[in-house]
């Protein structure tokens, strides 16, 4: 066998014979004098955990079998001895858990009748990720993915997290809807709650009320997937590919709101468009237009969500036009195509991928939200809105709202289809492994003053957003005494120096823990993501397409149904980490997932796969190609996955507000809590400090990162207006 299967193999046994199997708390096995202390091999022969032994028997067969020679048979019985070990350990696993629970006929079968166990720890998931790679290598020996184990590795890893930590939590809170409250199979209950009226309902359309909920939630999500595009396109377009003055102020201002905590951009609506908000007093007494509450319903809600997402749409596209090769503009005007039909023939048929990922993200976004339609809502009643009050209301209807979250499964399903029909089996493949020196064409002057008329509205009331938020961390109460005051960041940010460095300030804790768990979840969330897309665009594997749709489950549930599915997931034994900061990271990493996806299969989509076939007639491995080859080129996706999901894990709040503890509150939870005593000053302050230090996050990464080098010629600046001239 290869070097790397045999240390494979060193670590199931590290993790069998020298780690505690158990997590280091709670209740430990009775009778047992090691208790949580004990590795695996103590536990199984002192006769304490005897549902254990099956497991050391499969890294028994496998360490006798790594003396063999890695062929095609060898690989077979490899393979096969990695799947009977992680069937075993997850057997036992969710077969010996709490008293009376768990699977009782596998448990006795297993030698584990009437036992129980606590949740498996550290010595357990070196034992996992040992079997897993064992398979993996075993599948290679036999040939797949051309006999490469770094890929075979790599896609069992990634199919294993998504079972685990996606599947797993969705799979337990979307069985309810099929259950009654004894656990009953319930089909009848089933399709009443699903073709309720109040889900599917057209009575505005027939009877002039309300529309259901599904109605109204679709209508939002396509709306604010459309309108963002295009913001985030137009954005990209102006700051890349014409001269026009004040780009850094206009990104700045087109990131700012990606960056902000939630609910804040819906207070600030609020305060400038509310009944009594500074725009609406300035209309009435100056002109005498009624105040109104237009605000609350679908117009205030799509804003809120345009300035939220569009940022995220940004993002995406903005690599995109960079990575377009000029030389195919050139080559169209060279052809005597003028600028819009070389925009209309060339640029935009290659804009295709980032404009389909910039949707699907806006439109998942929008289904996603629950915020914003909270804050804003008031009658307009969205899936997301109706799933948080089933589960934390108090009728408290843990069915209805697992039959609502499937609903909104369906609409993130077709969404996900109409991309991939729109997109078709075309290449879009711009950065190749030739020299490309030409200069990007100046944008057409319709198009320039199109974006222009689209984006400085857009712009504006950023600017006159952030000014309110701001002001409302400087003034006593906004709205109502504007009197200047720092008290709300003495209260939440003071430092006593009489005692040394002491952090006196109430939001210190949360700041500190959402800082760290932000600082660890970025970097794996980008790993993971951009890994994803490099295999989902690189390799051919059966269930390829299930795998990508997968990686937007997370994102398609609610944060809040996700919340409370970790917890009946992972509050219990084989997996108990509910209260810990592991659970906190992992929410925030699979989360978040879907963004370095969809910006890597975006970028790598424009990369030629020559590139990589160069590297591996070179003798390279495909790592080695991944690493010095593809990671340069999607310098632009890994910027996109790290700066969203650090500023995403400091800013959520549905998705972690079940999940935290006293130990580890976050920053959301803790401006929430605020919100809710009605101190939006402290709320205000808090929010404005994150910001802050979001910002500086996000030059940081950038700066650490760099920026992608194509050999392209730099065009020097010139007005926008010039920029269409010759259109």
């Amino acid at each position: 066998m290869r070097p790397a299967t045999r240390l494979a193999l060193l670590l199931g046994w590290l993790g069998y014979v020298l780690v505690p199997w158990y997590l280091p708390d709670g209740s430990g096995l009775a009778g047992y004098p090691f208790g949580r202390a004990g590795t695996a091999l103590a536990l199984a022969l002192s006769g304490a955990a005897p549902w254990l032994i099956p497991v050391g028997l499969a890294l028994a067969a496998a360490t006798a079998l790594s003396v063999r020679r890695a062929d095609a048979p060898a690989g077979l019985l490899l393979s096969l001895i990695g799947a009977g070990g992680l069937a075993l350990l997850f057997a036992q696993g969710f077969a010996v858990t709490l008293p009376d629970q768990g699977l009782l006929a596998l448990a006795a079968l297993l030698g584990g009748a009437g036992a129980s166990q606590p949740g498996m720890g550290f010595g357990a998931l070196l034992t996992l990720v040992s079997l897993l790679l064992l398979l993996c290598h075993g599948l290679a020996y036999r040939g797949l993915c051309r006999g490469d184990i770094f890929t075979t590795s790599s896609i069992g890893i990634v199919i294993m997290l998504i079972a685990l930590f996606i599947f797993l939590p969705v799979a337990t809170i979307l069985r309810s809807a099929l259950v009654d409250d004894g656990g009953a199979l319930a089909l009848g209950d089933f399709g009443e709650r699903f073709f309720s009226e109040s889900i599917w309902g057209l009575g505005c359309v027939t009877t002039g009320t309300n529309c259901g909920v599904a109605w109204n939630t679709l209508i939002l999500a396509i709306l604010t997937g459309v309108i963002t595009t295009l913001l985030g396109l137009a954005c990209a377009l102006l700051i890349l590919r014409t001269g026009m003055p004040g780009k850094r102020a206009m990104r700045l201002l087109t990131v700012l709101p990606i960056i902000t905590p939630p609910f804040v951009i819906g207070l600030a609506l609020i305060l400038l468009f509310g009944r009594s908000g500074l725009f609406s007093t300035f209309l009435y007494e100056w002109f005498g237009v009624p105040r109104s509450r237009w605000i609350y319903g679908l117009p205030g809600v799509l804003l809120a969500q345009v300035l939220a997402f569009a940022p995220i749409a940004f993002l995406v596209l903005i690599g995109v036009v960079q990575g377009i090769a000029p030389s195919l503009e050139e080559a169209s005007q060279t052809l005597g195509a003028k600028r819009w039909t070389t925009f209309r023939t060339v640029t935009w048929p290659l804009l295709r991928p980032g404009l389909a990922n910039a949707f699907l993200l806006g439109f998942v976004e929008s289904m996603a939200d629950f915020g914003n339609p909270l804050v804003l809502g008031g009658n307009f009643e969205v899936l997301s809105t109706k799933i948080f009050f089933a589960v934390v209301g108090a009728a408290h209807n843990q069915g209805q709202a697992a039959v609502l979250a499937i609903v909104l499964l369906g609409f993130t399903l077709a969404a996900f289809w109409a991309q991939q029909r729109w997109l078709g089996d075309k290449s879009y493949t711009t950065v190749t492994g030739k020299g490309d020196s030409g200069l990007p064409t100046p944008l057409p002057r319709r198009i320039t003053w199109l974006a222009g008329l689209v984006v400085l509205p857009w712009v504006i009331l950023t600017a006159v957003i952030y000014v309110v938020i701001l002001m409302g961390g400087f003034v006593k109460s906004m709205g109502r005494d504007y009197t200047p005051t720092l008290q709300h960041y003495l209260t939440g940010f003071s430092i006593d120096f009489s005692r040394g460095l002491h952090f006196d300030g109430s939001a210190w804790p949360s700041f500190f823990t959402t800082l760290k768990l932000s600082a660890i979840s970025a970097p794996l969330t980008a790993m993971v993501g951009l890994l994803t897309a490099y295999l989902l665009t690189r390799q051919r594997f059966a269930g390829r397409g299930a795998l990508e749709f997968a990686t937007m489950l997370s994102f398609a549930i609610p944060g809040t149904v996700l919340g409370v599915a970790y917890i009946l997931a992972f509050n219990v034994p084989p997996l108990e980490i509910t209260g810990t900061g592991l659970i906190l990271v992992i929410a925030f990493v699979f989360r978040n997932m879907p963004v370095g996806v969809r910006s890597g299969i975006a970028g790598l989509s424009q990369i030629d796969k020559s590139l990589d076939e160069a590297s591996t007639t070179l003798s390279a491995r495909s790592f080695t190609t991944l690493w010095r080859v593809v990671l340069p080129l999607l310098r632009p996706a890994l910027v996109a996955a790290l700066v969203y999901s650090f500023v995403r894990s400091m800013t959520t709040v549905s998705a972690v507000i079940f999940l935290v503890s006293a130990e580890y509150n976050l920053a959301t939870a803790y401006i929430v809590g605020r919100v809710e005593a009605g101190e939006f000053g402290l709320a205000i302050a808090y929010s404005s400090v994150l910001i802050v230090v979001m910002a500086l996050g996000i030059s940081l990464i950038q700066l650490g990162v760099g920026e992608r080098r194509l050999g392209r010629r730099g065009a020097p600046a010139q007005p926008a207006a010039a920029a269409g001239a010759a259109s």
